[in-house]
């Protein structure tokens, strides 16, 4: 059984939240999840999560400015942060790379490939 790896979802969807914990958990990560950004980036400083899957279309702070905000400080600075938008335009793809994300996964997410894409970022 591989290490236990911490995934946290910054996601505002229940349906996409639960979505990606229903696909992800049978592959023995830890699953941890918030609804906005605030939330997120609050999370990710107390769990300090191996993975976090970022919504770019969130209230309150969006993605983007949470991904700033997890990269201006140094205990989250190198926390790996993945894009999950609905829209694939490469603007937005750039947006992601700009705010500091890692990568970059469009949804609806390919639950077949999902699981795979998720150990691509996880490997250091």
């Amino acid at each position: 059984m591989m290490s236990e790896k911490t995934v946290l979802i910054i996601e505002d969807s229940e349906f996409n939240r639960r979505l990606v914990e229903a696909v992800l958990k049978p592959h023995g990560y830890r699953l941890l999840a918030a609804e906005d950004g605030e939330a997120g980036v609050a999370l990710a400083r107390s769990e300090q999560p191996d993975l976090i899957l970022m919504d770019v279309l969130l209230p309150g702070i969006d993605g983007y400015e949470a991904t700033r905000r997890l990269r201006a400080d140094p205990e989250t600075n190198r926390l790996v942060v993945v894009a999950l938008t609905a829209s694939a335009s490469n603007e937005e793809q750039e947006l992601a790379l700009a705010a500091g994300c890692d990568g970059y996964i469009p949804k609806p997410i390919d639950t077949r490939a999902f699981p795979q894409q998720i150990r691509q970022f996880l490997q250091d």
